[in-house]
């Protein structure tokens, strides 16, 4: 397959999760935690994850190697739709030296005395390197917004807390993405859309399997009861923070498969649309190389190849990729 036809197959899964830069997003009526795509099927996702996998894989050591964009994924969800799932089935096939997983929780009291994105740019991916935010710089819209009482310990200037303060949240924020674009760091959001019927049916897992019951917690009970208020906040960030530079993707949740599926096909894509390429090597350098590579194969020991790797070459075998080696 081309890289031109995997582009328009991602393309095609991807479409109807992003959100419309501009649109006014109603989670409960536009988008449907149990969606998937029509003619795909759970037992296809094990080998589409796969090739997922592969190619974000090549497209990370590219990365890496260019040196000049960076990724930041910010992975928003309530309780129990599989953010940790979704990360560790995502990651799994790259090199773990150029991916960062950073999670936020309760602000410190060092944190606090600085403003709410503070914490957040101090976290940020190199250039080369793929950052995750497991929650992001958007609890301070979700979380916050949910829990006033959150914003008083903030410690803001009066003149800050007038007014609409969201509002105000959300020009900051997408200001704030858009300088981070402009300076080479690509913003890639996901929402991982769960209803509320399947939350309760992976909360009861949680207690029902013992091995599982570290996972559960009452908090997360208690957030459940703030189901109405924490809709109507997604949904008011989706519609003030989907822009062109940095669009939202809601990921339906309810089939896990399907979900770690379309995540994957969103980060490829974002790393497709960088196309980040290895440096080129000159003729001077290849000279060099060249005359490296001599004196390397001089010290082959008696009765071994001089060039092992050339030889699997030759012999039309596969040798190991880039992101194995030490």
């Amino acid at each position: 397959m081309t890289d031109h036809t995997q582009a328009e197959r991602i393309t095609e899964l991807i479409r109807p999760l992003r959100v419309k830069p501009g649109s006014t997003v109603n989670l409960a009526r536009d988008y449907d935690p149990a969606y998937k795509l029509d003619g795909l099927k759970k037992k296809d996702s094990a080998r589409l994850l796969q090739t997922g996998i592969g190619i974000l894989a090549d497209y990370q050591a590219r990365l890496a190697a260019q040196d000049t964009y960076g990724v930041l994924v910010c992975l928003q969800a309530l309780d129990a739709a599989g953010k940790d799932g979704t990360i560790r089935h995502m990651m799994s096939g790259v090199n773990p030296q150029g991916v960062s997983v950073h999670s936020f929780k309760v602000p410190s009291p060092e944190e606090l005395d600085h403003d709410y994105l503070w914490r957040y740019a101090q976290r940020l991916p190199a250039r080369g390197q793929i950052g995750i935010f497991n929650r992001s710089h958007y609890e301070e819209v979700l979380v916050v917004r949910v829990h006033a009482e959150n914003l008083e310990r903030q410690r803001l200037p009066r003149a800050a807390k007038r007014g609409d303060v969201w509002r105000r949240r959300y020009r900051e924020i997408n200001d704030w993405e858009r300088y981070l674009t402009d300076n080479g760091l690509r913003v890639v959001k996901l929402f991982l859309n769960l209803s509320r019927e399947e939350q309760r049916v992976r909360f009861l897992r949680r207690i029902d399997l013992p091995d599982h019951n570290w996972k559960f917690s009452e908090a997360d009970v208690r957030e459940r009861a703030r189901w109405d208020d924490y809709q109507a906040a997604f949904s008011d960030a989706l519609s003030h923070t989907s822009t062109e530079w940095a669009p939202w993707y809601v990921i339906p949740a309810d089939r896990k498969w399907f979900a770690r599926v379309s995540a994957a096909a969103v980060l490829v894509h974002a790393l497709m649309e960088i196309d980040p390429h290895f440096p080129h090597v000159g003729d001077e350098r290849r000279a060099e190389l060249a005359q490296i590579k001599q004196q390397l194969e001089a010290q082959a020991p008696e009765g071994a190849a001089a060039d092992p790797f050339e030889q699997q070459l030759h012999d039309g075998r596969s040798p190991a990729p880039a992101q194995e080696e030490g």
